[in-house]
């Protein structure tokens, strides 16, 4: 079997396929800041045969953790003369212009930790001054009278030369082999100085930690006896081996989200579906993405921390095009200063978790309201639900407040968790110039199906799929991942001044790179597929757009269709575009996949039970602008493929629970997933 674990931020799943397609699915509690415990929790929880295990992929939150808890090493920057304060300079980005609380983010090298070197390379890669190679041994002194225990290096234009950055980071290894080092050659090859200099520092900020955590993990999977490849999730949709992940683990700072994204992608193709927006419920946050034409949407201008007062952190690096915000089943609800309802950022977590867990949470969460209006039934916890402690912490914490009853209470703390996630959902969409009509909902998560329906109907969306295995669904996209890894090069060139003959050759270098890099891991050139990528603007603009373009030679009969792609995904991107302007190229983008071998998903069997022998029983359940129901509550595991549910239901599993509403019907398709229809 293959096998697939994701760290969340309440719970750890697994997923595992058998060889003849057979899934199988647990949960256990995530368990910070030990987190390779949950992981070996859940494997045995699961009771699967350890030696049968032929692979396992792995997605995992301790380098996000690590950036926003700020628990990461003590790191250095070397850089070249002139160039110290880069990382304090940053941009002059606001989130809007009139921002008076604007904040400049706080740098993770302070300034005494950041140190110059005499060396100069120009944009065209031609050497201005030679390193001085005694100025990195007095930084390697320094720092070591410091204790630091991670250096970046980065030096300007290393982009299109990066010569003196190898052999800065090649003394600093023979001089000092106990420190982290991360030269910006290794992570980004894009210009733009700032958003390199941040990227590297993460990537050394984090290194440390990251490789324990990876040692530690592998050998206790040893331990129990998994021996097979081990690969872990990156931020780009595609997986890597752990000693790469060692390397270079800024590349999973998204690496448990994104999985879930890349399974909605797959599923979509599996079912005929090319448009999907992918939406994931877990504890903590509500994550959304979108696919269009069955490939996920990857961007190099990703940012965390980014709030309405600070621009964040940038990361050069690929990562899914992912928004997420702190609203989940975990999300405390609270009252402000301006007593206005509030769902979330906030959250109990895994500890003590909602009040319903009975772990010493006080704090009303989505979870409990979801409980108090019958969409969850207490039965299906793992533990024992004191129903009258959670009914009294919303009515003292929120009902109380608005002199109302508890339930409508409840009711209120769903709709403004809804309506935050609403506005995810347009960001993904609408606002990117998409049509979410023209989409179909993959929901999935612990809260993905509880609340999936009414953003649908909402946002005109008429098909809601509710996967098998949903509440664990990260974790299975794992499994139907490849390798994955993407070279991003400078070459800045108007197209109507292109060399073709440079052209074609530099995309030669980078797949023959990629190839290499394969062969090292195991993978066979055979079993190396390449796609490639474009960022276009036009000439004098400051940003670009991504437009994939033919993987053969180009030749000058290619240039006005390559030109025609970019105007198309402009007018997609800005609603505008200039057929008359000139274009150029600012960089290549090579995507190079090493195909492993995937389990085919089985069909569904038919369940021996008929659709009124899977009703499980029928409770009261509140609707919004409705009130309460009687409603038919039905249990997934007797449903066979073709049944038909009409709205109002609850499908309940033993992890998480589908809610239909009102005028809403549910097919059942030949793999079990759950089809919503919010139009009938």
């Amino acid at each position: 079997m293959r096998i697939a674990t994701d760290i969340g931020g309440t719970f750890t799943d697994i997923v595992y396929i058998t060889q003849n397609g057979e899934i199988g699915i647990e949960k256990a509690h995530t368990t910070p800041p030990n987190f390779e415990k949950g992981v070996i929790d859940v494997i045995k929880k699961s009771k699967i045969p350890t030696e049968a295990v032929i692979s396992l992929s792995h997605g995992t939150t301790v380098v996000i953790n690590s950036l926003t808890e700020r628990k990461g090493a003590k790191t250095a920057l070397i850089t070249t003369k002139g160039f110290r304060d880069i990382l304090e300079i940053a941009r002059g980005n606001r989130p809007d212009l009139f921002n008076v609380r604007f904040e400049k983010p706080k740098v993770f090298v302070p300034r005494y930790l950041r140190l110059e070197v005499e060396e100069r390379i120009n944009y065209k890669g031609e050497i201005i001054n030679p390193l001085n190679e005694d100025d990195v041994k007095r930084c390697i002194d320094y720092f070591k009278k410091e204790k630091v225990e991670a250096i970046a290096v980065v030096y300007l234009h290393s982009y299109i030369n990066d010569i003196h950055e190898r052999e800065t980071v090649k003394l600093i290894k023979e001089l000092w082999p106990e420190v982290y080092v991360t030269g910006s050659y290794e992570i980004t090859k894009e210009w733009r100085e700032y958003e390199r200099s941040s990227t590297t520092v993460l990537n050394s900020y984090v290194k440390p930690i990251a490789a324990k955590y990876v040692d530690k993990l592998y050998e206790e999977l040893e331990e129990i006896n998994i021996r097979s490849p081990k690969y872990i999730m990156q931020s780009n949709g595609g997986t890597t081996t752990f000693e790469k992940a060692k390397e270079s683990p800024i590349n999973m700072v998204e690496s448990g989200p994104v999985a879930g994204i890349f399974g909605s992608a797959m599923l979509g193709k599996l079912l005929g579906e090319q448009q999907v927006i992918g939406f994931d419920i877990g504890g903590t946050t509500a994550k959304c993405s979108l696919v269009d034409g069955g490939e996920v949407k990857v961007t190099t201008d990703y940012k965390i921390e980014k709030t309405n007062i600070t621009a964040g952190y940038p990361i050069k690096v690929p990562v899914v095009d992912i928004v997420e915000i702190g609203n989940g089943g975990g999300s405390i609800a609270w009252i402000d200063g301006t007593n206005s309802l509030r769902v979330g950022p906030q959250s109990a977590g895994a500890l003590p978790g909602p009040v319903a867990y009975g772990l010493g949470g006080e704090e009303p969460t989505t979870t409990d309201a979801n409980l108090l209006v019958g969409r969850l039934s207490p039965k299906n916890f793992d533990m024992e639900v004191d129903m009258e402690r959670v009914r009294d912490a919303v009515k003292e914490k929120i009902a109380d407040s608005f002199d109302m009853s508890v339930e409508e209470a409840a009711l209120g703390i769903i709709r403004i968790a809804n309506s935050n996630m609403l506005n995810a959902l347009k960001l993904i969409s609408v606002r990117k110039g998409y049509d979410p009509r023209e989409f179909s909902l993959v929901a999935f998560g612990g809260g993905g199906p509880m609340h999936a329906a009414p953003l649908a109907r909402e946002l005109g969306i008429k098909k809601v799929i509710i996967p098998v295995a949903a509440s664990v669904f990260s974790a299975w996209g794992m499994l139907m991942t490849d390798l994955r890894q993407d070279d991003i090069q400078t070459f800045n060139v108007r197209l109507d001044k292109m060399n073709l003959d440079k052209f074609n050759c530099e995309w030669e270098q980078l797949e023959d790179k990629a190839i290499a890099e394969y062969g090292e891991k195991g993978i066979d050139e055979d079993n190396v597929v390449f796609v490639r990528y474009l960022d276009m603007r036009y000439w004098g603009q400051e940003h670009t757009v991504k437009v994939q373009i033919p993987n053969v030679e180009i030749s000058e009969g290619d240039i006005s269709e390559i030109i025609e792609r970019f105007h198309v995904e402009h007018e997609k991107n800005y609603s505008f575009r200039i057929d008359d302007s000139l274009t150029e190229i600012v960089n290549l983008h090579l995507t190079a996949f090493g195909k492993v071998e995937k389990v085919e998903i089985k069909e569904l069997e038919i369940k021996p039970y008929s659709l009124d022998e899977a009703i499980k029983e029928v409770r009261p359940v509140t609707f919004e602008s409705i009130g309460k129901i009687d409603t038919n509550v039905y249990d997934r595991e007797k449903l066979s493929p073709g049944m038909k549910i009409d709205g109002p239901a609850i499908i309940e599993e033993v992890t998480t629970s589908t809610v239909v509403y009102p005028e809403m019907e549910v097919i059942v398709d030949k793999y079990g997933n759950l089809i919503i229809k919010t139009e009938v």
